[in-house]
């Protein structure tokens, strides 16, 4: 089954310095762009980023960048412009993309000063697949439905590259899975998330509820209500900045709804 597609779809991986949204930074990032009509041309950009703060030996244990590798690279702000132009309009997808490396993507721009908002974008993390499907790694899977050996795991490239081959290779296999974009991230999402991070989502009402913590499964709009603190934490806290600006609004519509009563 091919993937059907309407407009341009990227996939897309990132090397990081460690695992905090918030605090960490991109090192390398590599993206595999596939337009309508050129399924079996991709475009394929891989590029070391200087993170502007030293790379963690543990870090580097796992994906092999030094900091001598990244010293005369680019920062993240020099190429951020004409990366957002390079993936606006498209669709995004990536291998556990929608937990870690949009938000942190998403993180990286709003440092950098550029304006770019994911929520106009269609989600498909193949992980979400796989795991519904057969639970295990990239490596696994890669193995599983591509029959090879994943040559220079945790390099940007070389995932990037395998998460594009194992989805098509999913295609093939589960006749149910829809082979349009807008299917493949309805199945592949779980929650219908309010921020990128999914600490807020839709209920089935509709509502804006929190996703985590002693208030989950609460109306967002009740608890910032009731409890004015809970906003000044949520500022405060080691949360993304665009968890922060969906609280935000829902603050400012719940207070001009009250005032119109």
């Amino acid at each position: 089954m091919k993937l059907q597609l309407r407009r341009p779809i990227v996939f897309f991986d990132l090397e990081t310095t460690g695992i905090n949204i918030t605090r960490d930074r991109i090192v390398e990032i590599s993206i595999v762009k596939v337009s309508p009509g050129h399924e079996d041309r991709p475009e394929v950009k891989c590029r070391r980023i200087n993170p502007e703060m030293p790379i963690p030996a543990e870090a580097t244990a796992i994906h092999h960048i030094s900091d001598a590798d990244v010293a005369d690279a680019p920062t993240f702000k020099q190429v951020a412009k004409s990366l957002a132009d390079f993936i606006r309009g498209c669709d995004i997808a990536g291998f556990n993309s929608n937990r870690f490396d949009i938000p942190l993507l998403d993180e990286e721009f709003n440092r950098a000063g550029v304006d770019f908002d994911f929520h106009k974008a269609r989600f498909i993390d193949v992980q979400t697949i796989f795991h519904k499907q057969e639970p295990r790694t990239l490596v696994a899977a890669y193995k599983f439905y591509c029959g090879k050996d994943l040559e220079g795991a945790h390099s940007a490239q070389a995932d990037t590259l395998a998460t594009y081959e194992v989805l098509l290779a999913q295609l093939d296999r589960y006749e149910s899975l829809p082979s349009d974009v807008e299917g493949l991230a309805a199945y592949a999402t779980p929650n219908r998330n309010v921020d990128l991070m999914g600490r807020l989502i839709y209920d089935d009402q509709d509502r804006e509820v929190i996703n985590f913590g002693k208030h989950k499964g609460r109306p967002a709009a009740e608890v910032l209500r009731e409890d004015p603190g809970y906003y000044s934490w949520i500022m405060q806290g080691d949360f993304s900045n665009d968890t922060k600006r969906a609280f935000t609004r829902i603050k400012l519509a719940s207070s001009k709804n009250k005032s119109k009563k």
